[in-house]
């Protein structure tokens, strides 16, 4: 008797831990992509393929606008996706395939002019970021029917960040040296290579989320109309509030991380320190991460995502004072991460709990609509970052490869990685005072349990 129970105990631990694994590889996945597009694509636009920056400005606002919608209707697609496999599982199967060719096709140079360059531009990194919707949506959408236990689902998000943080950490110390290793001095070759090898492990990495998660079965309304979804949305206080600091905290992160770059090249003066600040700011939050689940226990998620927030704009503002000064830099930029990697982490675990309180309050789960969203919003930020960046590097009037650049841009540079993100971090700070949803989760979490208890047994009875 005693064997058995071992050894169920046992398949059970497997299980967990399987589970948790192939959850958190889908963000190795997208990072290894993801973090490119942050780190490098407006660079790998403006100084490898000489696109102008203000068409890019543009560029990057339409795209992301359009893209946003297309958030909206796979979140709605997968409400209403009803499969052998569940609702949010099967995306990562079929588009993995998509993701990784169009991350090989952004980054490849074509022999066009500059008017074709933009307008491949503009269908490549629309393409990317459609495959890149395919199945990023649904790693947020599945993570509420993965399991219905509330540290669990901090584990599982801890799981997940603890990978897109591996992710980022290959890319940011490895990605340049790659390019130049693959180029041999010629980037254009160089970044398609990179992009090709990336993209190939990234779809193998989908695949094996795929065979590894379990979808629990959904309860509440099933293919519910938009209308229907709208009504639960406008009565999901805690996610409306939620959804209005996605804008804040994305757009301080997306502006940030495309001026990196730029920041340590021509304010600092020293390209190779952009490698190791970006490495610290991925490799850092990985190990930061590991806390997570014991600091989400001591402080609650809200707290913790005002204290992690608090330690990010203190590092912001050490990096500021430091100017060139490269030990302020690091040190700087070291308890930045700390704080940025314990944010992001708990900010997913709270996302899933948000589910959970529009099905306690409306009986309708949509989990999908949304986490499709949460993406736009995420889109839209991210259009409003990149336009907002390269419309600085813009009216800066940067010249790529100039030795020398104006007063006027180094303060475009300067705002794009300081100024900016540092209000908006104070703004993201602001707006979570307002979230409450941890003080009254315990008894959401025991009316939802007691409601699948009621749905089981009336099952068995019919």
């Amino acid at each position: 008797m005693e064997t058995t129970q071992m050894n169920q105990l046992k398949r059970n631990q497997f299980n967990i831990w399987r589970q948790r694994i192939g959850y958190g590889v889908s963000d190795l996945a997208c990072n290894l992509i993801w973090q490119m597009i942050s780190l490098y694509l407006l660079y790998f636009y403006t100084d490898v393929m000489h696109l102008n920056a203000a068409a890019i400005s543009l560029m990057f606002v339409v795209t992301r606008f359009v893209d946003g919608i297309t958030d909206l209707l796979v979140g709605y697609l997968i409400d209403h996706t009803n499969t052998r496999w569940g609702k949010s599982r099967p995306y990562f199967l079929f588009g993995a395939i998509p993701f990784a060719l169009f991350a090989f096709l952004c980054f490849s140079v074509p022999d066009f002019s500059a008017s074709g360059k933009l307008v491949y531009a503009y269908i490549t990194y629309f393409g990317l970021s459609l495959a890149y919707t395919l199945v990023n949506v649904p790693m947020a959408s599945i993570l509420p029917s993965l399991t219905s236990d509330t540290e669990e689902r901090t584990a599982l998000s801890t799981s997940r960040k603890f990978f897109a943080f591996l992710g980022a950490t290959i890319v940011s110390s490895c990605a340049f040296a790659l390019v130049a290793f693959f180029g041999h001095g010629n980037e254009q070759i160089g970044f398609k290579i990179v992009m090709g090898i990336f993209g190939i492990i990234s779809c193998l990495l989908f695949f094996f989320t795929f065979f590894n998660v379990r979808e629990l079965p959904v309860h509440g309304v099933k293919n519910p109309s938009l209308k229907t979804v709208l009504t639960s949305l406008k009565q999901n206080k805690p996610w409306l509030v939620f959804a209005v600091n996605i804008l804040f905290m994305w757009t301080s992160f997306f502006i940030q991380s495309s001026a990196l770059v730029y920041y340590y090249s021509v304010v600092v003066g020293s390209k190779s320190l952009s490698v190791t600040v970006a490495t610290i700011m991925s490799i850092v939050p990985m190990f930061a991460n590991f806390f997570v689940p014991l600091l989400a226990k001591l402080f609650g998620k809200r707290n913790l995502y005002l204290l992690s927030s608090g330690i990010q704009l203190v590092g912001l503002i050490v990096i500021m004072f430091a100017a060139s000064r490269i030990p302020g830099i690091l040190v700087g930029a070291f308890i930045s991460a700390i704080g940025y990697g314990v944010k992001e982490s708990i900010y997913f675990s709270m996302q899933a709990d948000s589910v959970d309180f529009g099905e306690w309050k409306t009986g309708i789960n949509v989990s999908g609509s949304l986490s499709a969203i949460n993406g736009f919003l995420g889109k839209v930020a991210q259009a409003i970052s990149g336009g907002l960046a390269s419309g600085l590097l813009a009216w800066g009037m940067y010249q790529p490869g100039a030795a020398v650049q104006t007063e006027r841009t180094i303060f475009a540079i300067q705002a794009m990685y300081l100024y900016v993100p540092i209000f908006l971090i104070i703004c993201s700070i602001v707006t979570m005072l307002f979230y409450h949803l941890d003080t009254i989760y315990p008894q959401i979490k025991a009316d939802l349990e007691q409601k699948k208890v009621i749905e089981a047994q009336n099952k068995k009875a019919s």
